[in-house]
């Protein structure tokens, strides 16, 4: 393996690692509605456990509404008692095939304990980019032992990754800001 492969490798799995953190990110609740936020439930569907959006359409009404419909009407009491024993903290309301979910104001408390619970992710989204640094200038260090690099190539490989490691990283305060911002506004 090359220095250009060790930090193209790196690049890759960094921009994975901020992509898997932006889809963790719209699971987590905020005052408005979002589809997404039911991508985790999962409904029994003929003896087996199957994503909520593989047996009805979820849609929203309007900003504090989700509505669910199943594709069979005999699914919808199913539906409804998975989002209702789901973790969230949902109520959601039949009403003939279509289910209502809408979502409860979040208080000041919440809010804060939500933007915590943000952070904690971001962190833990930098740990993961800060371990592909050190994995790939562990890689270049081989490659300079082994005499298939010289050491001016490690330091401007060192620098270069540095470089990688500092933009996903501020992509990544970028986006806790945003949601933040986003679970805080009232």
């Amino acid at each position: 393996m090359t220095i250009a492969e060790i930090q193209t490798n790196a690049k890759t799995r960094m921009e994975h690692s901020v992509e898997a953190f932006r889809h963790n990110l719209t699971k987590i609740r905020t005052g408005r509605a979002s589809p997404a936020l039911l991508d985790t439930i999962h409904v029994e569907y003929y003896g087996s456990m199957v994503p909520l959006s593989q047996v009805a359409n979820v849609s929203l009404i309007d900003a504090r509404t989700i509505s669910v419909q199943p594709w069979e009407k005999n699914m919808a009491a199913k539906v409804e008692k998975a989002i209702r024993e789901s973790d969230l903290g949902l109520n959601p309301a039949a009403m003939g095939d279509l289910i209502r979910v809408p979502m409860p104001p979040m208080s000041e408390e919440r809010r804060k304990e939500m933007t915590k619970i943000v952070r904690a992710e971001g962190e833990s989204a930098k740990v993961v980019v800060r371990n592909l640094r050190r994995d790939a200038n562990d890689a270049v260090k081989k490659l300079v032992k082994d005499k298939e690099a010289s050491e001016d190539e490690q330091k401007r490989s060192e620098a270069e990754i540095q470089k990688l490691t500092d933009r996903h990283i501020a992509e990544i305060d970028t986006l806790v800001a945003a949601k933040e911002q986003d679970i805080m506004a009232v």
